[in-house]
């Protein structure tokens, strides 16, 4: 990931050094993984604000798309995908709110209890 992302210039002496890449990287591969918020993350990732910043920085420059087409060509050089087999899945779900309810009336019993 080290080449795809941005060169930070060198800071002077006497700044504050900048968080360590690795570091920072983890802490939001953690953070998408297990969808904690970024203040939860733990302090051997660094700050969450530090990380929130990266990460939105990172997303905003296509960071993240480059380096999913780049795993998908390395994985694809590795093992083989068989692109002519993919598909794409969806989910249909009801809308909330979904509008008038124009349905018929349940068959159901209308006896309350026993």
């Amino acid at each position: 990931m080290q080449p795809l992302l941005p060169e930070y210039p060198v800071l002077p002496v006497g700044g504050r050094p900048r968080a360590d890449l690795r570091q920072v990287t983890n802490g939001i591969f953690y953070v998408l993984r297990t969808g904690c918020q970024w203040k939860a993350v733990g302090s051997e990732y660094g700050k969450g604000s530090t990380l929130h910043r990266y990460f939105q920085e990172w997303a905003r420059a296509g960071i993240f798309e480059k380096l999913w087409t780049v795993a998908l060509e390395e994985y694809d050089d590795l093992k083989g995908i068989q692109w002519p087999w993919q598909s794409l899945d969806g989910a249909m779900t009801k809308a909330p709110l979904g509008g008038e309810k124009n349905r018929a009336e349940s068959n159901g019993s209308r006896q309350i209890g026993q």
